[in-house]
């Protein structure tokens, strides 16, 4: 079997690509993306990447793409390839809107970037079943009705911005062509995203709390300032995201139309101070506002798309269930660690 994942050279579809490949070594990848591998994608493939083709094109453009992918026997599709563009939390961050540089780009690529793959995908005989990486940014920043609960895929979906309405009208856009031309499809709304392979790349430069914060405590940065320690965020490692979709992309038959993968919690600033202390002894976090904070986030953003998310749905559907959260941090803060003293 082989697939096909577009944005398999940056962050979280690099490490479901490499998963894919260690988890049978039959299998093959396809990665197509803008940009090339990087020195740092160089290494992480080497293990597999003997099994691995690289297509740099513009996945808006499938006459850069169409005829090199003809010599593959695609039977799975991961559409990763987007678009992400958020502000990095700082105070200085905090006066720009990332949206207004290029919002065209956005739209372009996060809409009609899935049309194309789409479109090329539904003549494919031998393809098994599309997934599209979509976002926990099509949802409210509140919900659910009932206080407490993590937040459901039905209902609370009202993006505001060009990134959670491009990724929302690609979720019904890939549905559709699902219906249409028979096509096993899903999304799967990604909650905070954190963990191997986590760096600046040309289409998404940003880094959520728990990656900053395992830096900073690897750096010997101490205290870390926030604005707060009671701001919460569902954070999901990365590997436990690849392995979320692994097992959609393997399961027998799908129920739904979109999937959650998420912590199914949300954990605290102070908790990730805490966790990171355990392996750096020392470390610590003060309160700070304004531009003496290295965090500013707004602690009353505590639901909706902010809060826990209910995985529900994949677990039934699937079996998974993410690793505990202070394990999944631990083991980041291990990676990075190992990844300075290869380097």
């Amino acid at each position: 079997m082989t697939v096909l994942v577009t944005g398999a050279t940056g962050f979280v579809m690099s490490v479901l690509a490499r998963r894919w490949l260690e988890s049978d070594p039959t299998l093959r990848l396809v990665a197509l993306d803008t940009a090339p591998l990087d020195a740092e994608a160089l290494r992480y493939f080497a293990p597999v990447a003997d099994r691995l083709s690289v297509i740099v094109a513009d996945v808006t453009r499938p006459e850069s793409w169409r005829d090199a992918l003809a010599g593959f026997d695609i039977t799975h599709i991961v559409h990763g390839a987007t678009v992400t563009p958020l502000s990095r939390g700082s105070a200085a961050e905090a006066k720009r809107e990332p949206e207004a540089e290029n919002p065209a780009r956005i739209i372009d690529v996060n809409i009609m970037g899935t049309v194309a793959v789409l479109d090329w995908a539904r003549a494919l005989p031998g393809l098994q079943r599309v997934i599209y990486v979509s976002s926990g940014a099509v949802y409210k920043h509140h919900g659910p009705d009932r206080p407490g609960e993590p937040l459901p895929e039905d209902g609370y979906v009202m993006p505001r911005k060009l990134y959670g309405i491009s990724k929302l009208a690609s979720e019904l856009i890939t549905e559709r062509y699902g219906d249409l031309f028979g096509l096993s499809t899903a999304s799967v709304r990604l909650s905070s995203v954190y963990g191997t392979m986590d760096r600046a790349t040309a289409s998404r430069n940003f880094r959520h709390i728990p990656n900053r914060i395992a830096h900073m405590a690897l750096d010997g940065a101490s205290p870390v300032r926030a604005n707060s320690l009671d701001v919460v965020g569902d954070y999901i490692h990365a590997e436990d995201v690849a392995t979320a979709i692994l097992a959609l992309l393997h399961a027998p038959k799908l129920r739904f139309s979109a999937y959650n993968i998420a912590a199914g919690h949300v954990t605290t600033i102070r908790e990730l101070v805490d966790w990171a202390a355990e392996k750096t002894p020392g470390f610590t976090a003060e309160i700070a506002h304004g531009e003496r904070a290295d965090i500013l986030n707004d602690a009353s953003l505590t639901g909706g798309m902010w809060g826990a998310y209910d995985i529900s749905r994949i677990a039934a559907d699937t079996g998974w269930t993410p690793r505990p959260t202070r394990e999944a941090f631990h083991g980041y803060m291990d990676w990075i660690a190992a990844r300075r003293s290869a380097t």
